[in-house]
């Protein structure tokens, strides 16, 4: 089997470290071709709060998490990202296309690109489990409200209209927003403070969210896996581990299929 080819979409700052660079380790020791794509092909930096100072200490990222996004910094796929604006970029080459999360307000510059849900309204069909196209999607937090906002021109649903699916709670974002709102202010709400949560945002594009939107209150890792379509989702960095290995699999099973 060729090396599986990878690609990440970002903004150009305030994703989850760990989020980002977790799975980039676990696709990187599986041998696949990972590839960044940025809005102009700037070089991406992850949310430096979730690095540095006492926000970074206390609910940042974990120090294997701090040590794998150091060598994500260096690494030449990172330093020289493709740019998704560029009329010549598409998304079909790729076997995977993951998503990683992130509530730095700078993540919506990928969550709102009218671009980024062209992209993935054309991708996303590929991922179908039936599809001899053998393409894959995963997302994680608020990557799941990048593909929610992604729609079809013909009927103007979702691309996860009909999939299984969770993203960041609603319990969680407001949990962490009410417990830092004094010493950060509005940081963990993406779209400020009163904005509905990542929860309701992808909820609302669902056909049937009461079924279809998987949730859990603990924090043990929990990861979710659609029948119909090649779709791995999961809900904060406490998953990405579990989350970064089912994609492996996922990955290797669809293409060795």
């Amino acid at each position: 089997m060729a090396h599986p080819k990878v690609m990440i979409l970002m903004a150009d700052y305030g994703h989850d470290p760990t989020e980002t660079s977790i799975p980039w380790k676990q696709f990187k020791e599986a041998d696949f071709s990972v590839s960044f794509a940025t809005e102009q092909g700037a070089r991406a930096a992850c949310d430096s709060r979730m690095l540095e100072g006492m926000t970074g200490m206390f609910l940042g990222a974990a120090h294997p998490a701090k040590t794998a996004y150091k060598a994500l910094e260096t690494s030449t796929e990172f330093q020289s990202p493709l740019s998704w604006t560029d009329p010549s970029f598409t998304l079909l080459p790729y076997d995977l296309v993951f998503l990683p999360g992130g509530h730095d307000k700078a993540v919506r510059q990928v969550i709102d690109s009218a671009r980024v849900h062209e992209l993935l309204a054309e991708y996303f069909p590929l991922t179908r489990a039936a599809s001899s196209d053998k393409k894959c999607v995963a997302a994680v937090c608020h990557g799941v409200q990048v593909l929610s906002k992604a729609k079809y021109a013909d009927t103007g649903k979702s691309v996860l209209h009909d999939v299984t699916t969770t993203a960041l709670t609603s319990f969680m974002e407001q949990s962490i927003y009410q417990a830092t709102r004094l010493f950060l202010g509005d940081y963990y709400k993406t779209y400020g403070a009163g904005t509905p949560s990542v929860e309701e945002y992808v909820r609302r594009e669902l056909d049937d969210p009461d079924t279809q939107f998987k949730s859990s209150m603990s924090f043990a890792p929990f990861v979710v896996k659609d029948d119909k379509y090649n779709y791995i989702s999961a809900r904060f960095p406490g998953d990405v581990e579990e989350f970064g290995k089912a994609v492996v699999e996922a990955v290797e099973r669809v293409l060795s299929s």
